[in-house]
């Protein structure tokens, strides 16, 4: 069976915390990827942006509903959920927006290991990873290749 280290992209294309999200877009929209792997000065792999993340940056805010009781305020909705949401709206760079726990696979992962896990975790780029070193990624474009081959 086929590895990641056989169907992986060798050259990727990254983008770091500190990228505005409009440089984002552009690059989204030059290089056609729908994902960019996130990396540190040192290149060390951190998250893994998506168009998805862009778009509902974009998304209205939801005022969570209170309720006044006796000189108190109580949220009904989760205080921590809109603070959250405040953040992503507010955000202005790749670091702002991005959740820093990217799902990963080693260059030895079989296809069938890298379908589960972007099946799983919802993920549709996996950066391919070897002691701790992002060595490449596969995209869904990468294992179709790999099923009609």
């Amino acid at each position: 069976m086929l590895t990641a280290r056989e169907i992986m992209t060798r050259e990727v294309v990254t983008v770091t915390a500190e990228t505005s999200l409009k440089e984002l877009a552009s690059k989204f929209v030059e290089t056609r990827h729908s994902n960019m792997p996130v990396v540190d000065d040192a290149g060390k792999l951190i998250a893994v942006i998506s168009e998805t993340d862009l778009i509902e940056q974009q998304k209205p805010l939801h005022i969570p509903t209170v309720m006044a009781l006796f000189d108190g305020v109580f949220y009904l909705d989760s205080e921590k959920r809109f603070k959250e949401q405040v953040d992503r709206v507010t955000a202005t760079t790749v670091g702002e927006l991005c959740e820093n726990t990217p799902v990963t696979c080693s260059p030895e992962s079989t296809v069938r290991e890298i379908a589960g896990l972007m099946s799983k975790h919802k993920v549709h780029l996996l950066p391919v990873v070897e002691e701790d070193e992002m060595i490449g990624v596969v995209a869904r474009l990468d294992l179709i290749r790999a099923m009609e081959g």
